[in-house]
């Protein structure tokens, strides 16, 4: 009696649950549906589609290697315009004297005069 009972309850359970997945309403849509019959990429443009070519000026600036030639007992008149290098220790610069600073100018150090700018050295830079 018992495996009867069973048995209904299991066919009615799978009964069940088969119907509703089977039947939907008619009155609810599956998908969301459009008033929408043309889509964008279909629509006919009046914009110019030609490639547009786009012409690049190239300016090259030469670099122009200007190589002084310093000499001790020359005067440089425009030592005034750099920075004096005050921690000479770390490019390898002994310490100026009294009344003289290194000075870098472009990829050299001159050993200027701090009042005259009378060059008393020069070193290449590294």
């Amino acid at each position: 009696m018992k495996r009867i009972v069973l048995s209904g309850l299991a066919f009615s359970m799978l009964a069940a649950t088969s119907l509703t997945g089977q039947a939907a309403p008619l009155n609810a849509p599956v998908a969301p549906q459009s008033n929408y019959t043309n889509v964008d990429w279909q629509k006919p443009t009046n914009r110019d589609v030609r490639k547009r070519v786009i012409q690049k000026r190239i300016i090259q600036k030469k670099v122009v290697v200007k190589r002084n030639n310093w000499r001790n007992g020359q005067k440089y008149s425009g030592w005034r315009q750099h920075q004096p290098v005050r921690d000479y220790g770390r490019y390898g610069l002994h310490r100026p004297g009294r009344g003289q600073e290194w000075i870098r100018v472009g990829n050299d150090y001159v050993l200027v005069g701090a009042l005259t700018g009378i060059i008393f050295g020069a070193i290449a830079a590294q």
